[in-house]
């Protein structure tokens, strides 16, 4: 293969500000086994998932990750000239949710909004595109989010780990940046291993396709083309993050890549926090980034059913450590917790349909 498979900005890019956000509620994977499952606990895929309140979306969330983003960034939310944001679970079916977000952050209305949507790599979607339209010269500063509210039918698997919360990230010119995003390589197929049609309120999921040929063979691609065009391993990262729709996952997409489990467990965080869908691997990566450290590399590797996975090399500069603590950390909203029931949880998630 050739260099230019990869995806690389005229001028130097990287993050800005970063920020997350997750719901306070969660809950116990052993209460939707108790309900569905006889209370048996064996083989659950997480421990708990988190639940968005009667009062938060996509929109809400997106606001709070955009501003936790924009505190680290310390810009002016004026400059920014683009905010895309990445979801399969926008609250409109009509209705853009990035022109919301935009306005409740005090954007300029001179400003490219859209959503974007791609299933779980939504968000990594909006980061590319964010560091194109930077890297071109066309803007200083554009905000991508990745952020969902998941569904899960009642007593589906997807129900164990259907999750809310993500990420949001300001990019702009690497010399500003706490991390600079060095290139990115996007690996897709058409694989049909979830879809969700129109009208339909819970998304169905191929089974023995979402493993192997939908994961892992996206994944791997992915991070395997794009290490290989840089001359790298898994030995040159400090930290590394996947795509999380279970704990299994991503455990053995690090193994396959020859990655240690203390590579990636700062920003393995679904067995508590569940798969919250486009936001998955880039919450993940805020994780690692609220401890990071000057001069650490780190591989991201997104993915989206569909199919498709983006990969991004990126290295953590000497100003991380002055933007670190001027949001709150990702680590704290996981730890604010309060437990809920399975029957909180329905009239939450409107699992009981009454109109």
């Amino acid at each position: 293969m050739s260099q230019n498979i990869l995806l690389k900005p005229s001028r130097p890019v990287g993050i800005v500000g970063y920020g997350a956000y997750v719901p306070r509620y969660r809950i116990p994977a052993r209460e939707i086994a108790r309900v569905w499952a006889g209370g048996g606990k064996g083989g659950l895929p997480i421990k708990e998932k988190a639940v968005p309140g009667l009062d938060e979306d996509v929109i809400t969330m997106s606001i709070e990750a955009a501003r936790n983003a924009l505190l680290r960034a310390q810009i002016d939310p004026q400059t920014l000239r683009a905010v895309w944001v990445g979801s399969e679970s926008h609250p409109y079916a009509v209705k853009p949710t990035s022109t919301v977000v935009a306005e409740a952050i005090g954007a300029s209305v001179s400003i490219q909004a859209g959503d974007w949507e791609f299933a779980c790599k939504a968000g990594t979607e909006a980061m590319v595109a964010a560091m194109g339209l930077v890297g071109s010269g066309m803007g200083d500063y554009a905000l991508a989010i990745g952020m969902d509210t998941a569904q899960g039918k009642p007593g589906d698997a997807l129900e164990y780990t259907a999750a809310a919360g993500g990420a949001a990230f300001v990019l702009g010119p690497a010399e500003e940046s706490l991390a600079t995003l060095n290139c990115s390589y996007s690996y897709v197929t058409d694989t049909p291993d979830f879809w969700r049609r129109e009208y339909q309120k819970y998304p169905e999921h191929g089974v023995r396709f979402t493993g192997e040929p939908a994961y892992f063979q996206h994944v791997t691609s992915s991070a395997k083309t794009l290490m290989q065009e840089l001359g790298t391993s898994a030995k040159d990262y400090t930290w590394a993050v996947f795509h999380q729709p279970n704990t299994k996952f991503p455990q053995r997409a690090a193994q396959l890549l020859g990655f240690s489990p203390e590579q990636i467990a700062p920003g393995l965080l679904v067995p508590t926090i569940g798969n919250t869908y486009s936001g998955s691997s880039i919450i993940g990566l805020t994780a690692i980034l609220d401890t990071a450290k000057p001069g650490d590399r780190i591989l991201l590797v997104s993915f989206g059913s569909g199919a498709g996975s983006d990969a991004f090399d990126i290295t953590v500069t000497d100003k991380i450590s002055t933007r670190q603590a001027l949001a709150q950390k990702t680590q704290d909203y996981i730890a604010r917790r309060t437990e809920i029931d399975y029957a909180t949880y329905a009239r939450f998630r409107d699992k009981i349909t009454m109109r």
